[in-house]
């Protein structure tokens, strides 16, 4: 089909989507109008620029696909084709797919991964810890060339000059920030660090990237010490805002926040002074109330009386024991009286009859005993003889001997004892001591 032929309109319209089809083109806009009804199997909206709009359309499939509802005044690239709606006549841009275009993109990314961190509780408010109220240490993480530092340092040192204030200058901008703002947030508090101060002065939306970047977010919310954000100016808000455990609006209201102001702290102190002043002076009143109550007692107006009721004891026992004493000891003495009567009575009468008897008794023993040891004298030098020969020491003096084993007992043969055992063997003027290195039986036996 040539220009010099002459179509239908249907034809041109035909032919016209046949070759425009073909071609994919991206197109940026604002998007000026929505129609997004329900029911509709399309949605339809305008895109315009300074000169021109455009109208397009989207099959609710894909529109839903995307999951970004469009809005009036977005700014938004779009990837399509061109038709033509043959029966109204009426150019379209059939749109495959849409994202938003510049600083939109951006927040949709930062939304997006906000949901996500909410989602896994990164920003719940349990999560929140506070803040110490007089820190030793404060950190400070953000360029070491922006005006933030040295606002955040002159305010430290104007409200707080007693604390030890650590800086770690790191870039805030660029590629390579998110990677210098973690190391930055992990040295500080590696260097004891009680609470951090993050952030930086003000920017456009993307010179604040770094601080929506997941890393330095997970860092934020993974710190082992508080954090307290003052990033860009007081509309800015950052996802390492949402995870950290307190937000404030800038740099030098971050400082104001992780230090207290000297003149709190000196009226703080007063007050405390104050009360532990009014405190101390209504204890000391309340206890010499009560030792005066107790000066007042008879227990302490006269101690002696704590031992009234043992002295009365003590006085009735002894009355009784001065009683009891000298009848017994009365009783006693009489009893003794009558036993010496009765021993030196008994004792008269035993030498006046028994004397005479005693002697008469001791000359007939005397005689008797004499005649009855007569008889056994000759049996007693018989046996005396008899043992002489018997006794082993005799034996000895003749020349035999005597051996022990080892344990002891007798040797008395061969089979007693064995080789290498010490023997005692005992003569008549001692002890030999031996050792058996053989053994051999008698001969014919």
């Amino acid at each position: 089909m040539t220009t010099d032929e002459t179509m239908s309109v249907s034809e041109f319209l035909a032919s016209f989507n046949k070759q425009f089809k073909r071609f994919p083109f991206t197109i940026r806009g604002e998007v000026s109008e929505v129609n997004a009804k329900a029911g509709y199997r399309a949605v339809y909206f305008t895109l315009k620029d300074d000169s021109a709009s455009l109208s397009c359309l989207m099959w609710n499939e894909r529109y839903q696909r995307i999951g970004i509802p469009l809005a009036v005044g977005m700014v938004v690239e779009v990837k399509g084709r061109l038709s033509v709606y043959a029966s109204k006549g009426r150019l379209n841009f059939d749109v495959e797919s849409y994202t938003l275009a510049g600083e939109g993109n951006l927040r949709l990314q930062v939304d997006l991964l906000a949901r996500k961190l909410q989602a896994e509780g990164l920003m719940a408010p349990e999560k929140k810890r506070p803040l110490p109220a007089y820190p030793n240490t404060i950190a400070v993480v953000t360029s070491p060339r922006g005006a933030a530092v040295h606002d955040v340092l002159r305010t430290l040192r104007r409200r707080y000059p007693l604390a030890k204030v650590l800086v770690a200058g790191v870039p805030v901008e660029g590629p390579q920030a998110p990677e210098w703002l973690v190391y930055g947030l992990q040295m500080a508090a590696y260097n004891g660090a009680e609470v951090i101060i993050f952030g930086r002065g003000g920017g456009s939306f993307e010179d604040l990237m770094p601080f929506n970047d997941e890393r330095v977010a997970r860092a934020v919310a993974d710190c082992p010490v508080p954090v307290v954000t003052g990033i860009g100016h007081e509309p800015d808000t950052t996802i390492c805002d949402m995870v950290s455990d307190l937000r404030a609006s800038t740099p030098t209201a971050a400082a104001e926040a992780v230090a207290p102001a000297r003149e709190a702290l000196e009226t703080g102190l007063a007050s405390l002074e104050n009360r532990l002043v009014t405190a101390t002076e209504k204890t000391i009143a309340l206890w010499s109330a009560k030792v005066q109550r107790y000066a007042l007692l008879p227990l302490f107006r006269e101690p002696q009386r704590l031992f009234d009721n043992e002295a009365l004891t003590l006085d009735n026992l002894s009355d009784r024991l001065g009683r009891a004493l000298p009848a017994a000891l009365e009783r006693d003495r009489q009893r003794i009286e009558g036993l010496r009567g009765r021993m030196l009575q008994t004792s008269r009468l035993f030498s006046v009859r028994q004397k005479g008897a005693f002697e008469r008794n001791q000359a007939r023993m005397t005689a008797v005993g004499g005649s009855l040891t007569d008889r056994f004298k000759g049996q007693l030098s018989l046996n005396a003889s008899r043992l002489e020969d018997l006794s082993p020491v005799a034996i000895l003096s003749r020349g035999y001997s005597v051996t022990r084993g080892d344990n002891g007992k007798i040797v008395d043969s061969i089979t007693a004892v064995k080789e290498g055992e010490a023997l005692a063997i005992s003569v008549a003027d001692g002890t030999i001591d031996a050792t058996v290195t053989d053994t051999r039986p008698t001969a014919g036996l």
